[in-house]
């Protein structure tokens, strides 16, 4: 069986997971600019991941396969959480909270490791197979992003 979806979206998870680090290791020195840069990217990152999700994949795979409805409601309900907590991480650097804004990361932190290990150990297996032949198109269209 085909793995592209699961290869292509499990690194972008990475390469998120990275921007996420960086947001934290910015927040070390307690430069404000550097803070707000590295937020900005993180949220950037997880925005392009989540869009290629919810406009591309999960539509498609709902539709060859309905008994992925209930997943791919879940895995939106926790990216509807996730925004929220951009939300709250703009305002933590809006007001220069520095408290606010480790404590919104290692919150995030703990959302995405069990956000990304359900889909990387379930959703996307399912979409490589459920999908087949289209697999590689979804993943051409992360990797482009």
């Amino acid at each position: 069986m085909s793995s592209r979806i699961t290869d292509t979206f499990a690194q972008d998870h990475h390469r998120c997971d990275h921007r996420l680090a960086a947001a934290e290791s910015a927040a070390k020195d307690g430069d404000w600019a550097l803070m707000k840069e590295a937020a900005r990217e993180l949220v950037e990152a997880m925005e392009r991941h989540f869009e290629q999700e919810e406009s591309s994949l999960f539509p498609a795979l709902s539709e060859r396969f309905p008994g992925s409805a209930s997943p791919i409601e879940v895995m939106c309900s926790e990216h509807a959480q996730m925004r929220h907590l951009f939300e709250d991480l703009q305002e933590s650097v809006q007001g220069q909270d520095r408290t606010a804004y480790l404590g919104i990361l290692e919150t995030l932190h703990f959302l995405v490791q069990q956000h990304n290990y359900k889909e990387e150990s379930v959703l996307y297996p399912m979409a490589d197979k459920v999908l087949g032949g289209r697999a590689g198109d979804f993943a051409e269209r992360m990797a482009d992003v």
